[in-house]
């Protein structure tokens, strides 16, 4: 099932390899998502996973299909460690938004084979946070939250 790009997605790459115009190496597919390999891996066997409708972040998905990403993400994660690529962990790993550096604008979620020694570092040293500071970013988080309701 593929859908037709829409005007907001026309020139997306991810829409493109959804709708089999464009190369890509799939893994998995089903009537939400398709699973394929990054072309620009950060380690071997680093996964894409996307969903056949074109949204270009999480306030664009819905939470069906939000939903089905992230199981599809888990169930890619499992046959990673269970394949004979022999990874040593996993990071699954989501960029929305420029500032988060999102390179495509179409959502998709990273699932990154982990090996010791690999080189690729995404964590840094950064300060604990001042409880009252935390408390005060929580309570705006809260507020939306309800906002939302």
């Amino acid at each position: 099932m593929t859908q037709n790009a829409t005007p907001a997605a026309q020139g997306c790459i991810f829409c493109a390899i959804v709708a089999r115009q464009a190369e890509a190496s799939v893994v998995y597919e089903d009537g939400t998502v398709v699973a394929f390999m990054d072309l620009n891996p950060v380690t071997r066997g680093h996964l894409l996973v996307v969903p056949r409708v074109h949204a270009v972040g999480l306030e664009d998905l819905d939470g069906a299909t939000s939903a089905r990403v992230w199981s599809a993400g888990h169930d890619m994660a499992r046959a990673l460690r269970r394949s004979t690529l022999r990874c040593e962990g996993i990071n699954v790993l989501l960029c929305d938004g420029e500032a988060a550096f999102q390179t495509v604008f179409h959502f998709h979620l990273h699932v990154v084979p982990r090996y010791a020694g690999d080189g690729w570092t995404p964590m840094h040293d950064a300060p604990e946070r001042e409880r009252s500071l935390l408390d005060r970013d929580a309570q705006a988080i809260k507020d939306a939250i309800a906002a939302a309701h």
